[in-house]
């Protein structure tokens, strides 16, 4: 069974929700970036409002945005994917350990710092009642997600389902990191820092074509660690019967540091017909960050146009391809409908 992405929505360092083109978009030049807030009050009560992270906060305006688009009132499922979870609230609650020696500690932290907070959140809002699951695998949490939803819907297990990666950013641990010099501060770049950002990315799967429908998800690969990236790509394209000739855009989550190694460039070399395009210069880099790639990929799929240039071109299949440091490869397929 065919599977089709009907709906998109996002929070990030951009305004709006989607339909991004990169002459429109600026692009992240610190060390931190902060997600750009949406307007929350027609969606959420103040009373809530105040209690939210901002994690929740970010998952409910993208998902509603992608379900709104998607002619979709209450999906089958809430699947989600985080790396650091509702990390601002983690760290509250760690902090108010130590500050009151681990007594008279207020629950509200704790039971806002779990991972599957959003999610939850998510389906008490919508009344979703379905299968809700949150993956936590690091720069592969969102395709794990992405997998969980595509095999379900493929097997007519579900008619649709609802799926997001989310992140944000908490203050002490984004310190921790630039003493470790894994993300560059305001006065210097690191030979390995990345510039960091936040957001929530969410997209609709669904089993019909329609009108709005984006794109067609044809298959999605992570892998923990790769001994080469030819083979890898060779091999996930040889599931569909395709070669890398065939693939028109290369999506890929460069840095543009030293964290990249050669992998996008071996990636590149043998996708070698391929246009190469580039997100992280405008959403930073978090562990979810590649949600916001896929959005790009399944607009250029929609529209027909290149994200980088907004110029016309006849795209038949999207290659996107993720890594960080080495580690957590994720490939994932996107077809024209």
């Amino acid at each position: 069974m065919k599977v089709y992405i009907n709906g998109l929505g996002s929070v990030s360092c951009q305004e709006g929700t989607r339909n991004f083109k990169s002459v429109d978009l600026t692009k992240v030049s610190q060390g931190l970036n902060q997600a750009t807030q949406p307007s929350y009050k027609d969606l959420i009560p103040a009373g809530m409002l105040r209690r939210m992270a901002k994690g929740v906060k970010m998952g409910i305006y993208a998902s509603h945005s992608a379900l709104e688009e998607a002619n979709i009132t209450v999906p089958d499922a809430v699947i989600t994917g985080t790396g650091l979870g509702c990390l601002i609230d983690s760290e509250k609650f760690l902090c108010a350990m130590l500050e009151n020696n681990e007594s008279y500690l207020t629950p509200t932290s704790f039971i806002q710092s779990t991972h599957n907070t959003v999610g939850g959140q998510i389906a008490l809002q919508l009344q979703c009642m379905g299968y809700n699951f949150t993956y936590v695998h690091q720069n592969t949490s969102f395709e794990s997600a992405l997998l969980d939803a595509l095999l379900q819907v493929q097997a007519g297990e579900l008619d649709n389902a609802l799926i997001g990666g989310v992140d944000e950013i908490g203050d002490m641990t984004m310190h921790f990191l630039q003493l470790a010099k894994k993300i560059n501060t305001t006065d210097e770049v690191f030979s390995k820092g990345v510039n960091y950002g936040e957001g929530a990315t969410f997209m609709v799967l669904e089993n019909r074509l329609t009108a709005q429908s984006y794109a067609e998800v044809v298959d999605t690969d992570i892998s923990n660690r790769i001994d080469s990236v030819p083979d890898y790509i060779k091999t996930f394209l040889a599931r569909q019967s395709l070669t890398p000739n065939q693939i028109e855009v290369l999506v890929v989550g460069s840095n543009q540091t030293a964290n990249d190694g050669t992998y996008y460039s071996e990636a590149q070399n043998i996708c070698s017909n391929s246009v190469v395009e580039t997100f992280k210069e405008f959403s930073g880099e978090y562990h979810t960050a590649s949600a916001f790639g896929l959005l790009n990929a399944c607009e250029m799929l929609k529209y027909q146009q290149l994200f980088s240039t907004g110029e016309s071109k006849s795209i038949e299949y999207i290659l996107i391809y993720n890594q960080f440091d080495g580690k957590d490869h994720s490939l994932t397929l996107l077809k024209k409908c």
